[in-house]
């Protein structure tokens, strides 16, 4: 408790007590006063007592529980229950997400892609931490990105620094704006569209840069390309704020301007404003003056300094809480990735053991119906095991329910039949005629399990969900993945190392068992 706070309770109780003896004082006086009624007398002193009493719990209370500073604050700093709050600010929503993003990552068994994500979040939270605008001037070549740079950096007003760093994509400037508290940071990038591998190169990390910005300057010298118009859509379509900016219009005449103006306003309708189509000369070029002097004009952008501070002005803190948000969601959806690849490979190899297991057994004992080669295919366990790899934690009772369930759905689309019918044809060819029965039952079990395996892997991806579909669609599409010609040549390779050699040699030893009997 803080002293004030103790000094406040002590002084307040010394001048209770007093306050509590002159009134028992005086009290005191009119009771003896009383004494010829004892039964008002006694019920006096009892509700003197009561007003004592009450007075001292009273300022007890509002001292030591109204202060927010006593007994019930402290009890609610230590309290292990903690209330999850619904985050109202986007900033506030990107934290959430990254904190999920890292939990995310944890699962990630790859090292070199677990710590890359990792650097990443730390990144996204630093921007988060600093707050800064991130403003990236994107284009061809040869539109005058760095005139655009060049031009905004001089002519805004306030503070100019240095360039803070200059790598193989480009500078970064840092600038202040009148009326807006963030700093600004404004890089030109490489041109995009350049020939190449070495420009194939710098236009994808142009892009990378493009996608972090809060504000994209799409830069353009005349009417868009298809080549231009699909990355600026692309980037609106995950919603990048942009501005598109028309450069070089000293080469035009003003009605060309315009009609190059009104058609980039048209093909842009429905993802950027037409406030935010503008027209510059960042770079004009020089004029002849009548003595024959060469003189150089100034730049004409004022239309891009007045659209940029508008829009930082008005939109700059939800630009910056979009920005992050938007990047921490897509690092969620890289980090998802990542995991589901990796679940994916875990349980394809557990469906791969499953799958020699059953041919194993079939191939010793072979079944006598056919469709009974659906039932020994699907494997409860089997499908138990794939069930965890994803979080699904289920009962061998609820596995033979799954098991039993596409086992019926296999056998009654006719799968069966048709991979017998596959895999005996590629048999025949590579494998004798004494053991071939029996290896083209094992095979085909250890196919169907196949099968199987990778609809149940399509099954828990989706959330125990087999879609639209249903099961059926799921287990006809994977027959169709898994019969394509160069899938069966490679399973029948794996199958005579794994099925038809053993059971060969098996045959052959106890065929000279036999003899020697």
């Amino acid at each position: 408790m803080p002293l004030s706070r103790i000094v406040t309770l002590i002084v307040g109780l010394i001048v209770i007590l007093g306050l509590s003896l002159w009134l028992i004082d005086s009290l005191s006086r009119l009771y003896w006063q009383l004494s010829y009624s004892p039964l008002l007398g006694n019920l006096l002193l009892l509700l003197l007592v009561v007003l004592i009493g009450a007075l001292i719990a009273a300022f007890v209370y509002y001292v030591l529980v109204m202060g927010g500073g006593g007994i019930k604050g402290k009890r609610r700093k230590v309290s292990p229950r903690r209330q999850v709050q619904i985050p109202e600010a986007k900033s506030e929503a990107a934290s959430t997400t990254l904190q999920a993003v890292r939990q995310q990552v944890s699962q990630i068994q790859d090292e070199v892609a677990r710590q890359a994500l990792l650097s990443k979040s730390r990144e996204i939270e630093a921007n988060l931490a600093r707050g800064e605008i991130q403003v990236v001037v994107f284009g061809t070549g040869s539109a005058g990105k760095t005139s655009l740079v060049n031009a905004v950096m001089g002519r805004m007003v306030g503070r100019v620094d240095a360039p803070m760093g200059t790598t193989t994509v480009g500078e970064t400037y840092c600038l202040r704006l009148k009326g807006l508290e963030r700093k600004i940071l404004i890089t030109d990038t490489p041109g995009i569209l350049e020939a190449g591998v070495a420009g194939t190169e710098r236009e994808q990390l142009a892009r990378e840069l493009a996608t972090s910005a809060d504000l994209l300057l799409f830069v353009v010298d005349n009417d868009l390309r298809r080549s231009e118009y699909e990355p600026l859509q692309a980037l609106a379509a995950i919603g990048k704020r942009s501005v598109l900016v028309l450069n070089k219009t000293d080469l035009y005449t003003e009605t060309d301007k315009e009609a190059i103006l009104a058609r980039l306003r048209q093909r842009v309708r429905g993802f950027i404003s037409t406030n935010d189509v503008v027209a510059i000369a960042a770079n004009p070029q020089s004029i002849e003056l009548e003595n024959g002097e060469l003189a150089q004009p100034e730049p004409e952008i004022l239309p891009l300094l007045r659209r940029m501070a508008a829009i930082l002005r008005a939109e700059g803190e939800d630009l910056v809480a979009d920005n992050i948000l938007l990047q921490s969601m897509r690092l969620g959806e890289e980090a998802r990735k990542l995991i589901d690849a990796q679940r994916r490979r875990q349980a394809e190899k557990i469906v791969e053991r499953f799958q020699w297991i059953g041919a194993g057994v079939v191939s010793v004992t072979p079944l006598p119906v056919v469709d009974l080669l659906a039932t020994a295919a699907v494997n409860a366990q089997m499908v138990v095991e794939i069930g965890r790899i994803y979080g699904c934690e289920l009962n061998m009772e609820r596995g033979r329910e799954l098991a039993l369930s596409l086992a019926k759905t296999i056998a009654g689309l006719g799968i069966v039949k048709g991979a017998l019918q596959l895999l005996s044809t590629a048999l025949q060819l590579n494998v004798g005629t004494f053991i071939l029965g029996r290896a083209i039952q094992g095979v085909t079990a250890a196919y169907l399990t196949r099968i199987a395996g990778k609809s149940f892997i399509e099954y828990f991806r989706n959330d125990q969900d087999w879609g639209d579909g249903g099961m059926t669609e799921v287990v006809q599409r994977q027959f169709q993945l898994n019969r394509r010609d160069e899938f069966v040549k490679a399973f029948i390779q794996q199958a005579i190392a794994k099925v038809v050699k053993p059971l060969a040699e098996k045959v052959e030893a106890m065929e000279q068992e036999e003899t020697e009997k």
